[in-house]
């Protein structure tokens, strides 16, 4: 490649850059696109950032093009140009009045607006509003329900899927449980931060039933990408199905292969993970008892708390921190909701088996850690259990009674 060449296409290198960038700035099919809200909430924000964008744009283009005109108006035309000084303007009052009062009348408007919506989204939510406590955590985000508004936030817990009426606030109170996180459902609200020993809180509001797609907006690690969120907007009924369905208690499997996964799940899997009411230890239902295959101590169990609760597992369309997708995403699959796997016929039909199996064969390659990583006690995320193919069978069948 020769020198001239090569010159051309440093030179183009930016406009193709540009243009690149731009041609992916106008995707169709954006589901964090902040510019189409779905929420009173993010209907004002965005009722006031688009003309705030309008107002930047003008003075980008003036400031742009006076700056353009006058290089090309009084550029050096000779040598001898280039020894005389241009004339000065130090001292001219009007002028410095004017450059000085523009910017400062612009920037008061913007700011009297900006203040006056903070307050406005900052207004408490209504006496109707369902209360929901979130937590962030590497790498994924829990929902505490409180339903009765007692303030005890343990009717119902979830993770990787909020579900909410559609139509009615929810009120959020946004917690961390290790480093800051950011919660951000951009056609909704706006983001908020999840700081370690404070709460924060946030009123959401969907228009109508859907799904909102969001994501951690604060790094917070190895797979701080990866950490998202999905609210499920549902109508009022569907909501009132959902949250009693979430407080029924844990059924014990009855086929043989679900039973030996329930015993492999209490035996590797609650060291982190949580299923409510899963366990009596003093009962004759202890699943460790169940089956010879799978043998280990009896001490206690489920206590840290460090992974989602599993509870009702099946009526989840995520999992992973809501990376990957339970439910499959076929529109025959979603017309479902949170219903899918109330059925053989819809868990055979709409379960992403195969990622679902992957995670259980080796969680640090798909996320947070990476393959070959050894463990420490200061190793984020799903470690390797090294389980073999029958009991990934058998944790498969297990998972799938939890509905």
């Amino acid at each position: 490649m020769t020198g001239g060449v090569r010159s051309r296409l440093l030179k183009l290198a930016p406009v193709v850059t540009g243009l690149v960038l731009f041609a992916a700035s106008c995707a169709s099919n954006a589901p964090q696109d902040t510019f189409k809200p779905e929420g009173p909430a993010a209907r004002k924000i965005d009722n006031l950032i688009v003309p705030i964008f309008g107002v930047a744009g003008i003075v980008f283009v003036l400031i742009i093009g006076g700056a353009i005109f006058i290089a090309w108006k009084f550029r050096a035309r000779d040598d001898d140009d280039y020894n005389e000084m241009p004339k000065q303007v130090h001292g001219h009052f009007k002028a410095e009045i004017g450059w000085t009062i523009a910017p400062a009348l612009v920037l008061l408007v913007v700011g009297a607006l900006t203040v006056n919506l903070i307050f406005e989204l900052a207004k408490k939510p209504s006496k109707e509003a369902v209360h929901v406590e979130v937590y962030g955590q590497q790498w994924w985000w829990e929902y505490r329900y409180d339903l009765n508004g007692d303030g005890d936030y343990t009717d119902i817990i979830t993770a990787n899927d909020l579900v909410i009426p559609a139509g009615r606030e929810v009120a959020l109170r946004i917690r961390s449980r290790d480093v800051i996180h950011s919660w951000w459902a951009p056609r909704l609200n706006g983001k908020k931060d999840a700081v370690p020993g404070r709460v924060h809180p946030l009123t959401i509001e969907a228009d109508k039933p859907g799904e909102y797609i969001g994501q951690c907006t604060e790094f917070c690690g190895l797979s701080h990408a990866e950490m998202r969120i999905k609210v499920v907007a549902v109508t009022d009924s569907e909501y009132e199905a959902w949250t009693k369905h979430q407080q029924e208690p844990f059924q014990k499997p009855t086929t043989q292969a679900a039973i030996n996964g329930w015993g492999a799940f209490a035996g590797q899997c609650t060291m982190c993970h949580e299923l409510t009411g899963m366990i009596d230890p003093t009962s004759a239902d202890d699943p460790r008892d169940a089956t010879e295959k799978y043998a280990f101590p009896k001490e206690k169990m489920q206590v840290s708390g460090e992974a989602p609760n599993l509870l009702h597992f099946m009526t989840r369309s995520t999992f992973a921190g809501a990376k990957f997708d339970l439910r499959k995403d076929t529109p025959e699959c979603n017309k479902l909701g949170t219903t899918w796997a109330s059925t053989d016929e819809g868990i055979a039909k709409c379960l992403n088996r195969t990622d679902l199996e992957s995670w259980l064969r080796n969680p640090p390659s798909m996320k947070a850690m990476h393959p070959g990583d050894t463990p420490s006690p200061e190793s984020r995320g799903m470690p390797n259990l090294d389980l073999s193919e029958d009991q990934i069978d058998d944790l498969v069948a297990f998972l799938t009674t939890l509905k």
